[in-house]
C-alpha cells in the first residue's frame, strides 16, 4: 500500500465545503494500515472547520467497525471532549461508535445519559436520532437499559418531524413490543 505521508488536516480539507467526503476512504486505509496515525486523526475533530471534523467523525466510525478496540482506549475522550458538540455529523458518529465498542460500566453510563439527551427531544438532526436509537436498541437486547426505558424515549421520537426518524421508531417500537398504530403515538 502506498501511504499518504501528507497530514490527514490536509487531505480532509479536501473536498471544500460541502457533504462530501472528500478522501475520507484514503484516511481510514491510511490509519487501518498504521494505527499510529489514529491520533493525528483525533485530533482532526477539533478543526476549525466544520466540514473536516465531519469527515475526521467519518473516518473513526469506519475504523471502528473495521478494528472497535482501537476506539476503546478513546471512549472517555470522546465523551470528554465531544459530548458537548452540537454538531450533528459528530453526534451521530459518536452514536455509532458507542454502539460498537466495548464499554466498561461507567462508560455505558455516561454513554446512555448521553443518547438519553438526544432523544428525550424532536429537536434533533434526524440522523443523530435514527443512530441514537439504533444504538439503545443494541444496549436493550444487551440487557444494559431496560426496554421501558427506551421505549419511553420511542414515543418521542414518533413526534419527529422526519418520516425517516418515525419509521425507524415504530420498527423499534415493534421490535420491543410496543404499539406503532398512530393512535399509540402522544398528540403534538
Amino acid at each position: 500500500m502506498n501511504i499518504t505521508p501528507a497530514p490527514f488536516e490536509v487531505i480532509l480539507a479536501e473536498g471544500g465545503r460541502s457533504n462530501s467526503l472528500g478522501r475520507v476512504d484514503e484516511v481510514v486505509a491510511v490509519v487501518l494500515h498504521d494505527a499510529s496515525r489514529l491520533e493525528e486523526l483525533y485530533q482532526c475533530l477539533f478543526a476549525s472547520d466544520a466540514w473536516m471534523r465531519m469527515r475526521a467523525a467519518d473516518a473513526l466510525e469506519k475504523i471502528c467497525r473495521v478494528q472497535p478496540g482501537w476506539l476503546e482506549p478513546y471512549v472517555d475522550r470522546i465523551h470528554e471532549d465531544l459530548a458537548a458538540s452540537t454538531q450533528p455529523s459528530i453526534q451521530w458518529h459518536i452514536a455509532q461508535i458507542y454502539g460498537q465498542v466495548a464499554l466498561t460500566t461507567e462508560q455505558r453510563k455516561a454513554a446512555i445519559s448521553w443518547l438519553t439527551a438526544r432523544l428525550s427531544t424532536t429537536v434533533v438532526d434526524w440522523i443523530v436520532a435514527a443512530n441514537a436509537m439504533d444504538t439503545m436498541a443494541t444496549f436493550v437486547r444487551a440487557g444494559w437499559l431496560p426496554a421501558a426505558d427506551f421505549m419511553a424515549l420511542v414515543r418521542v421520537q414518533l413526534r419527529h418531524h422526519s418520516k425517516s426518524v418515525v419509521k425507524r421508531a415504530e420498527r423499534h417500537s415493534k421490535e420491543m413490543g410496543g404499539a406503532t398504530h398512530p393512535s399509540a403515538r402522544p398528540a403534538l
